[in-house]
């Protein structure tokens, strides 16, 4: 890592502060980058990361040159800011930051903050003028809540990161709500009927036009395997042929549904996109370490899920590509996460466990986590010294009884096991 790049890592200590007084500070010094593009803000506690990979994909399949910004990162912090599809080079992102690091003098900006301001700088230096923005935390405080959007989405809501959002749907809706602006339409995802009725609540209060994307667009899958699903779209304005999403798990054609829908309603600003660069675009969507077949013989899967609603769409997923039992579980958690209620979803499926800690000082250990698996109801637990090693004996134990291997519980963890090569 070079010296800016550990620089960089090393803001994390400053940790979580939600609120934008810090980053409306510093973004007037730079010139206010955040208004150089315009751009679709998303919001949500699952699929939102999906979605904003669908919706910059599908743009730059229509011909606009388009940035996205996305968190956290699995490997390498280039990947949350994309530009025209590839990451930001580490010589463009050390340019912002060498402007960032002069607006911000006495200032103190967390991680998240100094990398939302770089992706701003970043776009603006790279000519961008669209950008896909997801929210790092919440919404309503979220330093990404600078931008005055073309249109606001909201993904599925469901309980997660409490200590800071609130300890019920209402109230995470809330907060992922505060990302609708006056007068500019939003896009609803599928999602409980409590939480529609506050986003519902606050986009009238906004004078916001409201789209619920499972009223005006339609998705079935008519095939489904590990590698992706292919898909039937249509809305009121258009019905495309058969879409090939190389995204599996069947919450993904919810979250295609919300991206299209998001889409079409940013075309009333007069974007031109073409029924072909849905096609190609939603074809040529990535979004790494979800539902991620990284290995075929035996197959493992990688997957970021850490809440109860992830593990349900995971185990929702495994059954419509066929997977229904004999199911090898690598999974650890960060301490923050209900690891119990995770587990008890996927426990009826697993036959073997490995319990290990994420790379990541929040982690909880191994031994913590294998007694969670005991307390769900899993059977065979074991916990060994690394995830490497659990990784191979995981393989091992697969290839030698047909099982199915998923390795899951924190994003953190998802990025180690991406980053081994193995798989």
């Amino acid at each position: 890592m070079n010296a800016f790049l550990q620089q960089l890592a090393e803001r994390q200590r400053f940790g979580i502060k939600p609120g934008l007084d810090a980053i409306q500070s510093v973004l007037p010094r730079l010139g206010n980058p955040e208004h150089a593009a315009a751009a679709i803000h998303i919001a949500g506690t699952n699929g939102k990361g999906s979605v904003a990979a669908m919706c910059e994909s599908v743009l730059r399949h229509a011909g606009y040159p388009v940035g996205r910004y996305t968190s956290p990162h699995l490997i390498a912090v280039n990947e949350r800011i994309l530009v025209n599809g590839q990451p930001v080079t580490d010589d463009a992102l050390e340019a912002a930051a060498r402007e960032v690091d002069d607006a911000a003098c006495g200032i103190d900006l967390t991680y998240f903050e100094y990398l939302t301001a770089l992706a701003f700088v970043v776009f603006r230096n790279e000519g961008i003028k669209l950008a896909v923005i997801e929210t790092g935390l919440g919404g309503r405080l979220d330093a990404t809540n600078v931008v005055f959007p073309l249109v606001s989405v909201i993904t599925r809501i469901g309980l997660d990161h409490c200590e800071w959002l609130g300890g019920t749907i209402a109230q995470i809706a809330r907060e992922k709500a505060g990302i609708i602006k006056p007068g500019q339409p939003a896009v609803c995802g599928a999602m409980p009927e409590e939480a529609r009725a506050v986003i519902r609540e606050t986009a009238a209060q906004q004078g916001a036009a409201l789209i619920d994307a499972t009223e005006t667009v339609s998705v079935t899958a008519t095939k489904h395997a590990l590698d992706g699903q292919t898909l039937k779209i249509a809305t009121q304005a258009m019905t495309l042929p058969p879409v090939r999403l190389p995204l599996a798990g069947a919450f993904q054609a919810e979250n295609a549904a919300t991206a299209v829908a998001a889409l079409e309603t940013a075309m009333q600003y007069g974007l031109d996109i073409p029924e072909a660069a849905f096609v190609k675009g939603l074809a040529a969507a990535r979004w790494p370490g979800r539902f991620h077949l990284v290995s075929a013989t035996p197959p493992v899967i990688v997957d970021g899920a850490h809440n109860p609603d992830g593990a349900r769409a995971l185990a929702h997923a495994l059954k419509t590509c066929g997977i229904k039992g004999n199911v090898g579980l690598v999974a650890g958690f960060c301490a923050d996460k209900d690891a119990v209620s995770f587990l008890r979803v996927l426990a009826p499926i697993v036959k073997r466990a490995w319990a290990v800690t994420v790379p990541n000082p929040r982690s909880r250990t191994a031994e913590e986590t294998a007694s969670h698996m005991r307390e769900a109801g899993i059977r065979e637990i074991v916990a060994p010294a690394t995830l490497s090693a659990a990784i191979t004996q995981a393989q091992t134990w697969a290839n030698e009884t047909g099982g199915t291997i998923v390795i899951c519980g924190s994003l953190f963890l998802a990025g180690a096991a991406l980053s081994f090569g193995q798989p």
